[in-house]
């Protein structure tokens, strides 16, 4: 495969730590029909963006995915309160 830039190996690091991070998070999802389905839509959303190469869009996807995992982990946390 191509060798990454410099850029592009940070932003795939932090891709797979995002990705990780959301899969992390939905093992503590209680009712197994919503973790699985939440397993199957991470993965659809990352696999569907696999290809993509514009950075600015990278970058915006990357903030949108922490912004979605934050709100999951804090929607987690309250169910568990």
């Amino acid at each position: 495969s191509a060798s990454l830039s410099p850029p592009q190996f940070l932003r795939r690091q932090q891709v797979l730590q995002l990705y990780r991070g959301i899969l992390r998070a939905i093992r503590h999802v209680p009712a197994e029909a919503d973790r699985r389905y939440l397993q199957e839509w991470a993965r659809e959303e990352f696999r569907r963006n696999k290809d993509a190469t514009e950075e600015d869009a990278i970058r915006m996807m990357i903030t949108q995915g922490n912004m979605q995992l934050q709100e999951l982990q804090r929607t987690l946390k309250l169910a568990q309160s």
